[in-house]
């Protein structure tokens, strides 16, 4: 028997029992249904405990004295929920009905207080106030439900009289006394009460660390859920001095901690982040993590199925692989501690000491910030009501995935915001997760088409109609003007003159980077592209290097640039680490980017691949054998082969000034598998493979050349996109 029965019997009998007892009492039979209220909200424990004195007083009352001592053990069992089963009747019994009332109209206006949250139901409620529905009123609850004086509405008679507040006759004392035989039947009654209560009470504390959170009863803001638990407990257990400092938990820190330690066996190294996890990557959270839910829950370490097959976890290491920030300095072979929770508002670059957001201060013989991005939200959502935020999030970490893929399994309906890499992905990987739970999935973007900033205007169209037949609404030049609570759902209303109804938007507008120290440390940030300005060697001042998104660096081949792919934060994090120890090594590397839309279509690019660019795109006719996938969390240099291949292609030139290609969805098969090249002053500046792979080292060598090529068409024979 579950908790949820168990209350269901609980009140049943509680409801049997206060009409045995007032009928005992000489109270006259009412006209109307019994009504029963159940207040669950476990923040207002306050306010119950200020009004539990007066319940339990005001229910005595009504009960024949002899069941007192029943009664107040009841009450007691109930905790932490406030049980009030109570009869519609006037003058003094009624009280115990307005407290009820009281109750709920104190979780909110007009809100609807159901058990979804401890039976693990999924259902809708009406709130159509701001105010949060776990929020008590003293108004409501704390005042208005205990006063009445001798003779008035809100208490009972204690004039000896035997009248109610309604000058009605309740029987007096005669009636107070009952049969022996009616009194034992209500002990009984209230003993087998007490036992449920009691067991109801252990299961809730038994299952309340597992049960699931819903939307309809925790309003709480995304950010708010989270834990706030640090690790360790004070910052006044991590060392003083550090040889080695990371400012920030992401790839590109865990990254430069594996070059310090290959170069430095016995180097110690402290991590310190604002996450509550160990350094995890993000790429599959909206990717390869979905397929691999598709098939059964998610691991505690969130492990997946790779492209290649093979599985491995989100983080780059186990639980036990890190160092206890209080033993770090004890360590004889080193290692990395992690210092889970806190954040730097400061850094000295002078002193080499690092500031945290308490004051405690850490001083460091190297230091590298590596903080990242946040992403960004819009202004119709961060400037909307509470009620409308709690039903918008971001998406970039695992509570996420947690999240969105619990709407996913409640078959609620999802609206993706962005058309991006990660808006693209996530509606592909959705789509697919979703597609047997009857779950509908929204895109809106204001471009033409999806990825429309990288792929040409002809591809784009086509990858559109693509996301399209796998399931997803997709509504390109469509922006969101107005977004409402309606009932438990969002009423979007879009520029295109309709409305939309959703339960969650995830919002994938890009993301901007960390740098708000950068004032209290004197560093420099790039205006245009946002990060800190680092020379070659990533240095923002001397010993202190920046690695990953939050880094403007100078290409010598491309000029000043800030890059968020996976694949510079592991490059540029492993040359700041080796510039730790002493290497002094410049910058010079050509990231590349993939992204996957659904199993059938993959693609990876390097260099300046932006679709405001000229481009010329070579593609093959479909083959019975497409390439092999690979595996792009690991850095592989590719391969420079440089065979020719011949075969029959489709060549398609775009520019800017010649008309637009309109592409047909039915011509799927001329864009099976191609290359892509982004031109600028006649030359290669960047390079897109679409289902083509292992081939990104020759297209970072082709585009190291900086040369003019006479025929596009043989540069793309040596990609092999025929065999």
């Amino acid at each position: 028997m579950n908790i949820c029965s168990l209350l269901g019997l609980n009140m049943r009998f509680c409801r049997q029992a206060y009409l045995l007892a007032h009928v005992r009492t000489g109270v006259a039979s009412m006209s109307g249904h019994t009504k029963l209220r159940l207040s669950l909200c476990e923040c207002c424990q306050n306010s119950y405990q200020q009004r539990s004195t007066h319940n339990r007083g005001l229910a005595v009352n009504t009960l024949t004295k002899t069941n007192k001592a029943a009664y107040e053990q009841l009450t007691t069992l109930t905790m932490p929920y406030l049980l009030a089963a109570t009869t519609p009747m006037r003058g003094s019994h009624n009280n115990l009905y307005q407290m009820a009332t009281a109750t709920a109209k104190s979780c909110g206006k007009n809100a609807e207080l159901l058990q979804a949250k401890d039976c693990n139901v999924s259902k809708r409620k009406k709130v159509t106030c701001d105010k949060r529905p776990c929020e008590s009123s003293d108004g409501a609850a704390g005042k208005g439900g205990g006063t009445g004086g001798p003779g008035g509405a809100g208490g009972s008679s204690s004039d000896g009289s035997g009248h109610d507040g309604s000058g009605r006759d309740g029987g007096g004392k005669g009636s107070l006394m009952g049969d022996d035989e009616a009194n034992r039947k209500t002990k009984r009654l209230l003993a087998l009460l007490a036992a449920l209560g009691l067991g109801g009470l252990i299961l809730w504390l038994l299952t309340r660390r597992t049960r699931k959170t819903t939307d309809d009863t925790d309003c709480t803001p995304p950010a708010a859920t989270l834990s706030t638990v640090t690790v360790p407990a004070s910052s006044a257990d991590l060392p003083k001095h550090v040889p080695y400092l990371l400012i920030g938990g992401g790839t590109a820190a865990f990254s430069a901690f594996r070059a310090i330690k290959s170069n430095d066996p016995r180097a110690k190294v402290l991590m310190i982040t604002n996450e509550q996890r160990k350094p995890y990557m993000r790429p599959p959270l909206s990717k390869e993590l979905w397929y691999t839910a598709e098939k059964g829950e998610v691991t505690k370490d969130y492990r997946f199925k790779q492209w290649t097959g093979s599985e491995r976890s989100l983080y780059f290491e186990p639980e036990e692989f890190f160092v206890d920030p209080k033993k770090l300095m004890e360590t004889v072979n080193g290692g990395i501690a992690v210092a889970q929770g806190f954040s730097v508002k400061k850094v000295d670059p002078s002193k080499h000491i690092a500031t945290l957001s308490d004051g405690y201060e850490i001083s460091y013989d190297e230091c590298l910030i590596a903080t990242g991005c946040s992403p960004k939200n819009l202004d119709v959502f961060s400037q909307a009501i509470p009620s409308v935020r709690e039903k918008v999030m971001m998406y970039r970490s695992p509570d996420d995935f947690d999240r969105l893929k619990r709407y996913a399994d409640e078959k609620k309906s999802i609206t993706i915001v962005g058309n991006g890499f990660t808006g693209s992905e996530l509606a592909c990987s959705l789509a697919n997760y979703a597609k047997d739970k009857k779950v509908k999935i929204y895109q809106i973007f204001p471009e033409s088409g999806n990825m429309s900033r990288v792929l040409p205007d002809y591809l784009s169209k086509w990858t559109t109609a693509k996301v399209e037949s796998m399931g997803v609404c997709v509504m390109p030049q469509t922006s969101i003007k107005e977004a409402q609570r309606d009932e438990a759902v969002l009423k979007l209303t879009l520029s295109n003159g309709k409305s939309l109804l959703t339960d969650v938007v995830v919002v994938c507008v890009g993301c901007e980077p960390n740098t708000a120290i950068a004032t209290t440390s004197g560093l420099e940030t790039s205006r245009d592209l946002g990060g800190f300005v680092v020379n070659a060697e990533l240095e923002a001042r001397r010993n202190l290097f920046v690695a990953g998104d939050a880094s403007c660096f100078y290409d010598p081949l491309l000029g000043r640039r800030r890059v968020e792919h996976h694949d510079h934060s592991v490059v540029s994090g492993r040359l700041a680490g080796e510039n730790m120890v002493g290497k002094k090594k410049p910058y010079a590397h050509q990231s590349m980017f993939w992204s996957d839309l659904g199993p059938e279509i993959g693609y990876e690019g390097i260099g300046l691949v932006d679709a405001s660019l000229p481009t010329v795109a070579v593609f093959a006719l479909p083959t019975p054998t497409p390439d092999r996938r690979t595996d792009n969390l690991n850095i592989i240099e590719g391969d420079d082969k440089s065979g020719v291949s011949v075969g029959s292609t489709n060549t398609v030139i775009v520019d800017p000034e010649a008309p637009k290609v309109k592409c047909d969805p039915k011509d799927a098969d001329h864009y099976g598998r191609g290359v892509i090249f982004y031109m600028k002053d006649d030359k290669i500046v960047g390079i897109l493979l679409w289902n083509l792979f292992n081939r990104i080292g020759l297209a970072r060598t082709i585009i190291n050349q900086n040369k003019k090529f006479d025929d596009l068409n043989e540069v793309a024979k040596l990609f092999e996109i025929h065999a």
